[in-house]
């Protein structure tokens, strides 16, 4: 399996936000939730600018080990946010993706097409 749609989504993280792996799986509705993610972070490839230090457990708390916890912890300061004994405040600084089911359907009414029916809806 490729792990490209979690790192295209990791990507688009701002700055001075987070995103946890739970929710992480869900917007990508991975096979294996929030583990899944932790693999696909885990497994991300060096150099090509992906913020993997923006993804965190769902308390808030860093969850991977040493020496990368502290470059993580680092990271996250130094875009604002504050770490405290591992955690920080997910509430204050929660990213939530768009979603692209909502804007396709904000461009189908835009452009005056209607929505195909089934033949149950057709009745």
């Amino acid at each position: 399996m490729s792990w490209d749609p979690v790192y295209t989504l990791v990507k688009q993280i701002p700055r001075g936000r987070v995103l946890t792996y739970g929710a992480l799986a869900k917007a990508l509705r991975l096979r294996g939730g929030a583990r899944a993610a932790g693999r696909a972070m885990g497994a991300t490839p060096r150099g090509k600018g992906i913020p993997w230090h923006r993804v965190l457990g769902a308390s808030g708390k860093i969850l991977i080990r040493e020496p990368y916890a502290s470059l993580q912890k680092k990271l996250l300061e130094s875009e604002g946010i504050p770490v405290i004994e591992s955690r920080i405040n997910v509430k204050k600084h929660l990213w939530t993706p768009t979603r692209r089911k909502a804007a396709a359907k904000k461009n189908r009414r835009s452009t005056g097409k209607q929505p195909r029916l089934t033949p149950m809806q057709k009745l």
